[in-house]
């Protein structure tokens, strides 16, 4: 289908949920919390963290260690600036969402989706799930780096590509 298409299609639905809201009737397209049904799986990352911390200390062990060493305000702010960046890094965990008819997850510069029509295919593998674009680097999902539930990943992934007859690999 066309982007327009589809843009009208999303349009006329948000219009007919307003008013099915108003009326107190369970809205199209969505479940039953208003939200339309997506599987969310959540990592954990810790290895950017640590290298972060490892960063600064050898850092601090380096400023200090040398002989002209005189401490000030500024090393103890830049030290807690990349404690306070490491920190922020271990809590905001990565994500993969499998939608309707789209793929989102979290990069370093925010919230990428990727629609079915530039995915070129699936693959898995023990402990990896690899996302592969037309255009653009592959998503890789690891359960080594990030803490992935690759197997369900992969369940749900399984069925997302028969639905969209997508290629599916398993290694």
């Amino acid at each position: 289908m066309s982007r327009t298409w589809e843009r009208k299609v999303r349009k006329n639905t948000n219009q007919i949920n307003k008013a099915r809201k108003k009326h107190g009737v369970s809205q199209i397209g969505t479940t039953s919390s208003g939200k339309p049904k997506t599987d969310r799986f959540t990592g954990r990352n810790y290895i950017f963290p640590i290298v972060l911390v490892l960063m600064i200390g050898m850092y601090t062990f380096m400023v200090t260690s040398a002989p002209d060493f005189e401490p000030s305000t500024m090393l103890w702010v830049t030290i807690g600036c990349y404690l306070f960046l490491a920190l922020i890094f271990l809590l905001r965990r990565p994500y993969i969402s499998i939608g309707k008819d789209y793929i989102q997850t979290r990069k370093m510069t925010g919230d990428k989706q990727l629609p079915v029509s530039n995915i070129k295919g699936i693959s898995v593998q023990k402990g990896a799930v690899i996302i592969m674009q037309h255009k653009g680097a592959n998503w890789v999902f690891s359960r080594l780096l990030n803490r992935y539930p690759t197997d369900e990943i992969s369940a749900k992934l399984k069925d997302f590509a028969k639905t969209h007859n997508l290629p599916f690999e398993e290694k």
